[in-house]
């Protein structure tokens, strides 16, 4: 098993930054096509945004490339609630080929994404 894991606060937003460099170079030693990779790379980035937007405090993403490239992205500690996030949700199911969302009481705590 191969992967790469990373947590922050959403709190700073310089770590997307850090974070969609991390997602590039897993995806390039996946040998991932440029699009895909970049495509990769807003989906992981959007998907924090919007456990941000449920009121996370927190993020652990986890990039697994053992079959493919799977992104798991869990927010953490803040005073989670249900908000609108449905273009993101749009947004993101449009560029991968799969997407899982969990929930806890009624906010979205924890997004999966495959290509």
């Amino acid at each position: 098993m191969k992967n790469f894991c990373v947590s922050f606060s959403l709190q700073d937003s310089e770590y997307m930054t850090a974070l969609r460099l991390a997602v590039g170079a897993v995806c390039a030693i996946a040998d991932v096509d440029v699009d895909a990779a970049e495509d990769m790379k807003v989906c992981v980035t959007e998907s924090c945004l919007v456990l941000k937007n449920c009121g996370f405090e927190g993020v652990n993403v986890a990039l697994d490339i053992s079959d493919g490239v799977k992104a798991t992205i869990a927010g953490e500690g803040g005073k989670p609630s249900d908000s609108d996030n449905e273009f993101s949700l749009a947004l993101v199911s449009a560029l991968v080929t799969d997407l899982g969302i969990e929930r806890q009481g009624g906010a979205i705590c924890k997004l999966v994404l495959s290509l």
